[in-house]
């Protein structure tokens, strides 16, 4: 997704860094990452080749933007505007983060949750350019090859998803237009051993600090994947892990309005998919830092499935990882995620079933009526999948609620003229901090606990004032900050945990960090001109 938001810092004074490169001529202009339309300078044109392959204007990288932002203002289809914002990343890679980083907000919807789903769906029909390498299960026993034909020896993160990530995961989709293979039988051996070669034909090319991230595996197969690999490899699972920080985080900022501990609380979730059970299990770790044991920890912990409330003797199946919040049935018969509410009386429901609105109005005026303070997370995504909307929550608690969503909402207004913000719990507040973290003090395995450090970090981001509006996160606008707050903070318990090889320790890691950024100000690609002193120049006399 969006190459997973690389994170991008522009400084604050504006430098023109010089780089070498040996292209010359059109590829410089071919290639995304030194592409820089008419913002080439005179002197670059004619010293690289360039002179008469471009119109005779020389523009700034803030004319451009200002083009850029402009034209995207004339389109009004979500996936359209997708189209064409990838459309300029494709070209000209420099333009494309300076002008998401400077509109954030407005755009992170869209090259992001929840525009990024449709995108998904309608790949081959969208389809422009290939983007990273694509292995298929009939690449088995040459995958080393495959990733000998990536040009770039520098991979510090690679991304996998289920069936190695678009060239098979669409090939299920009905779609005539999805690009993949359009028959697919993989057995259980064949995808363990497909994964295995690759991560450790990967960690060959690339080196063991190399962190793997991978994400949209079925329930079943990404918790195998992660117990098995997690104490192997340098790698974590966003939907499990980077998933149940957001949400995690968001908790403990509704603690600091309620001041209410976590250890207190009693959860009840709507789904027990890999989501659910990810933010259950930290949940469990934060909640045994206060002092609880586990099993103390996993009964205030409740989930209701499309089968209904899991308990001990359901006639229904239960997923082996599902067991340690399965409990012995009560007393009264719940056949709906509304009874359960009624008789477990939990302070805080979290959807995660993807499956609409199921947080109905009567679950909601229950939340209100049993707590003062409800907490209601409604994360599925994108919105049409969302358990309720932000107004429905706000208005139906009086605005007693403390509210979060995995999808955007806008800004809700009161019958008395309170107005709240709602905040959204996107896994863009977590993975990248962590990433930066993890692969510039080189670690080599990725705890848990990372995770519940990278949710504290950015729970204390959150200002009072914030609070006050209703957000449980910071502003997407500071996401650059948060994220780089957030990797210092993730050190910090790596160094202390002996967890960091890579030696000094920064002292001050936010400005370590901050110098380590890839930019986005574009780079002279003059070559390097001095002069010799003139005795050196000076013609012998004959």
């Amino acid at each position: 997704m969006l190459s997973r938001l690389n994170l991008a810092v522009r400084p604050c004074v504006h430098m023109c860094r010089s780089v070498h490169t040996k292209e010359k001529g059109k590829p410089l202009m071919l290639s995304p990452r030194t592409n820089k339309g008419m913002a080439f300078s005179l002197e670059e044109r004619q010293i690289l080749g360039l002179h008469g392959l471009l119109p005779p204007k020389i523009e700034t990288q803030e004319i451009q933007a200002m083009r850029f932002k402009q034209n995207l203002g004339k389109i009004n289809d979500p996936l359209t505007k997708y189209i064409y914002v990838m459309g300029i990343q494709e070209r000209n890679e420099k333009l494309f983060y300076r002008v998401l980083l400077d509109n954030i907000e407005e755009l992170l919807p869209i090259v992001y949750t929840p525009t990024v789903g449709l995108a998904c769906l309608q790949y081959g029909h969208i389809f422009r350019r290939p983007k990273g390498v694509f292995i298929s299960i009939l690449d088995k026993g040459h995958i080393r090859s495959i990733l000998d034909n990536w040009p770039d020896m520098n991979v510090k993160m690679g991304e996998e998803s289920e069936e190695f990530k678009i060239s098979i995961s669409f090939s299920v989709l009905e779609s005539s237009g999805a690009e993949g293979l359009q028959e697919q039988s993989l057995s259980r051996m064949d995808l363990n051993v497909c994964r295995t070669v690759y991560k450790e034909e990967e960690i060959k090319r690339y080196g063991r600090n190399t962190l793997i991230q991978f994400e949209d595996f079925g329930n079943q197969n990404a918790f195998r994947f992660l117990r098995r690999y997690q104490n192997k490899y340098c790698t974590f699972n966003d939907d499990i892990q980077g998933t149940a920080a957001v949400a995690l985080a968001g908790l403990f900022s509704a603690q600091r309005v309620i001041n209410r501990p976590i250890k207190d609380h009693r959860f009840l979730f709507l789904g027990a998919g890999e989501a659910a059970l990810g933010i259950a299990d930290l949940i469990v770790l934060a909640m045994k830092e206060t002092g609880i044991s586990e099993e103390e920890a996993q009964k205030k912990i409740w989930m209701f499935d499309k089968y209904g409330l899991l308990y001990q003797g359901r006639s229904q199946p239960i997923d082996k990882n599902q067991e340690p919040y399965v409990h012995t049935a009560p007393d009264q018969k719940i056949e709906t995620f509304l009874d359960a509410v009624n008789t477990l009386q939990p302070t805080a429901i979290i959807g995660v079933a993807g499956a609409g609105r199921l947080f109905s109005k009567d679950v909601i005026n229950a939340m209100g009526r049993i707590n003062e303070r409800p907490i209601i997370f409604a994360l599925s995504n994108p919105t049409e999948k969302a358990e309720c909307t932000a107004e429905d929550a706000y208005t139906l608690t009086e605005g007693r609620c403390l509210f979060a969503s995995g999808s955007p909402f806008d800004s809700v207004t009161l019958p008395d003229g309170r107005v709240f913000q709602p905040g959204q719990g996107n896994n863009a507040y977590i993975f990248p901090g962590v990433a930066l973290a993890v692969i510039l003090v080189g670690v080599r395995t990725i705890s848990s606990h990372v995770f519940l450090a990278a949710a504290k970090a950015l729970a204390e981001q959150v200002t009072n004032n914030e609070l006050a509006q209703g957000r449980l996160y910071p502003s997407l606008s500071k996401i650059r900050k948060v994220s780089v707050h957030t990797a210092a903070k993730v050190a910090e318990y790596l160094y202390t945990n002996n967890m960091a090889f890579e030696f000094p320790e920064p002292e001050d890691k936010e400005e370590y960090f901050l110098s380590k950024v890839w930019k986005t100000d574009y780079e002279s690609f003059l070559p390097d001109v001095y002069d010799w002193p003139e005795s050196a120049t000076r013609l012998p006399k004959l």
